[in-house]
């Protein structure tokens, strides 16, 4: 496992506080991030932590670190909401997507007051696309998104579990991921896709972290933060 994904997603328990509502990320790195705030509450150095899922296998591991968790609607905002990305711009925009969660994972941080995301220094990128775009589509018609997206020169393939089986998201949707190496505009891409019947949600990501955590392979961590 990377010394560096461990480093940031400790290093991210730094940020939370006695008292707050946590939202957990979803993926390699957030999984850090949740074992340390586990090992906190269980060492008596953090209290009163409610965590809020972005995804079942989240949540999984939270209830296994005794973790409190409540669901978003029970909750009236997340104090601090911690996630990885796939990709990111130090200009805060990003793709998310790539464990399939993009959809809760979105929801959650329009419910947070503030994001820290946790990436690998591999993670930042001058320009979004070498990552393919997840897309969440509704499974009717699904293959008619697909030739939009065929036609419109984007490289789309499903999002597959097994050799034959497609992805499943944890809302029952599919996933279309764009292949699309640049992506010169992300506000005009999010903003035709957002606009596209069957289409869920996409996993452009802008403006979206206040603070981006990166680490290098030693696992030395450097803060990105947004200025007020």
């Amino acid at each position: 496992m990377s010394l560096g994904k461990e480093a940031v997603g400790r290093k991210a328990a730094d940020y939370v506080e006695d008292g707050m509502v946590v939202g957990f990320g979803t993926g390699s790195t957030a999984y850090f991030f949740i074992d340390e705030v586990g090992k906190r509450i269980q060492a008596g150095e953090l209290k009163h932590i409610v965590g809020v899922a972005t995804s079942r296998q989240t949540l999984t591991q939270m209830q296994s670190l005794g973790i409190e968790s409540r669901s978003l609607d029970d909750v009236n905002f997340i104090d601090l909401l911690v996630d990885g990305a796939d990709e990111t711009t130090r200009d805060f925009n990003g793709i998310k997507g790539g464990g399939g969660a993009l959809l809760h994972e979105k929801i959650v941080a329009q419910n947070s007051r503030r994001i820290i995301w946790i990436v690998t220094e591999d993670k930042l990128v001058d320009t979004l696309g070498k990552f393919p775009l997840p897309v969440e589509i509704v499974q009717f018609g699904s293959w008619k998104l697909f030739r939009t997206f065929d036609q419109s020169g984007m490289n789309p393939t499903f999002r597959k579990s097994g050799q034959d089986t497609l992805f499943i998201t944890d809302s029952g949707n599919y996933i279309i991921d764009l292949n699309l190496d640049v992506i010169q505009n992300p506000h005009q891409l999010a903003f035709e896709l957002s606009n596209m019947v069957g289409v869920v949600e996409h996993g452009l990501f802008l403006n979206y972290p206040d603070v981006i955590l990166s680490s290098d392979a030693e696992g030395n961590v450097q803060e990105i933060t947004r200025s007020k």
